[in-house]
């Protein structure tokens, strides 16, 4: 029996070998970095103590039962509850939005209700269904709060105008009426108590699971194997033969301190005269230790170049062309599925991720069974 073969070993990968191991199949997962748990990866700064998230902040947060019952077998999570804070050029507020948020910017003491209607008087009523970031923003906010909390904010952190950005990437955030200021609204949020790398090191904790790192995708790989999952980006895969998605990627500064920066895990800095998007101190994502040291790291993004580490896809007009070209290429491959946020180019969260290679190995096993034709992406896409 061939092995099948994994190229990343970050959480989708990691999933998949995992449920086709248990399923009899022999595996071997390859990265081309010196660890494993792809972005996710969490170890301890040798100075402070800390443990860092290497590649921004993580914090998992799901309502799937079925997810979070999985991942309890693979390590010890505590809960934590993500709440951000924005420095604006009149202070520091609450995100989400939320009652608190609109009554401390705007010096007022509204009960919901009072809030909801005060601020359908600031949202703009020439605005039927929003086409765009910036009509989103100012249909259900306003001029003020959109440009206080997210007009300069995406630019920086998405390098062009909110205009050109979907009305999608600010309905991820929601707008509370409550004093609830956490970030998510999810029944399950919670920190691996040791890290990610931790958890994905026992996901792939199975014998008949091989490891290799420091070993990057070579498409001669294929003829070794019954089958690839390729979790890196798919216009790489393909040589950008049709053209580069756009991809933003994130790098940081990052000094470590005596006590306490910042009091918080996260800080968004809003203004555009402030170069970098957010401010982490580390030791704040795990609360259940204690540091007298401290990790500090500003965040910066930037349009991902040659070379560079590719993390949000833009998803714009035209990487949606290009986006239709790779998948077309794709539909016709034999023996190759694509997978994660890189592979299929959406963004996703740890735990759709989760969700997804779950399904996804299940179908791919069923498949294989019947002697149907393989999958080449998840069902999302399919």
């Amino acid at each position: 029996m061939k092995h099948v073969l994994i190229v990343g070993a970050g959480f989708a990968g990691a999933v998949l070998a995992r449920e086709l191991a248990e399923a009899g199949w022999p595996i071997r997962v390859i990265d081309a970095r010196d660890h494993i748990g792809g972005n996710c990866h969490t170890p301890r700064d040798p100075d402070t103590g800390v443990m860092v998230h290497a590649f921004g902040p993580h914090i998992f947060h799901t309502s799937n039962t079925s997810v979070w019952d999985y991942l309890q077998r693979f390590g010890t999570w505590s809960p934590f509850v993500n709440r951000v804070k924005a420095s604006t050029g009149r202070g520091i507020f609450s995100l989400p939005i939320n009652l608190h948020t609109i009554n401390q910017f705007f010096g007022k003491t509204l009960s919901p209700d009072e809030a909801r209607d005060f601020l359908a008087t600031l949202a703009a009523t020439d605005i039927q269904e929003p086409a765009n970031f910036e009509e989103q923003a100012l249909k259900f906010l306003g001029c003020e709060l959109y440009e206080a909390f997210f007009r300069d904010y995406s630019i920086k952190q998405w390098g062009c105008d909110p205009k050109e950005l979907p009305p999608e990437v600010l309905k991820r955030l929601p707008v509370r009426f409550t004093y609830n200021d956490s970030y998510y609204d999810c029944r399950y949020q919670a920190m691996p108590v040791e890290g990610y790398t931790e958890v994905i090191q026992n996901i792939l904790a199975h014998p008949s699971v091989e490891v290799r790192l420091n070993t990057a995708w070579d498409p001669e790989m294929r003829q070794e194997a019954e089958h690839v999952f390729f979790s890196g980006a798919l216009d790489q895969f393909y040589g950008l033969c049709e053209g580069r998605l756009g991809y933003r990627t994130v790098f940081w500064e990052s000094e470590n301190h005596e006590g306490d920066v910042q009091g918080t895990a996260v800080i968004n800095h809003t203004r555009l005269d402030v170069p970098w998007t957010r401010v982490l101190e580390h030791k704040h994502f795990a609360p259940w230790e204690t540091h007298t040291r401290t990790r500090v790291s500003r965040e910066y993004s930037k349009e991902t170049g040659e070379g560079d580490i590719p993390y949000y896809p833009k998803r714009l007009e035209a990487d949606q062309t290009i986006l239709r070209r790779y998948m077309e290429r794709a539909g016709h491959e034999r023996g190759v599925s694509f997978i994660g946020r890189l592979g299929t180019y959406r963004y996703l969260d740890m735990h759709q991720v989760v969700a997804e290679s779950l399904a996804f190995s299940k179908t791919w096993l069923h498949a294989k069974a019947e002697g149907r034709s393989l999958p080449v992406f998840p069902a999302a896409l399919s």
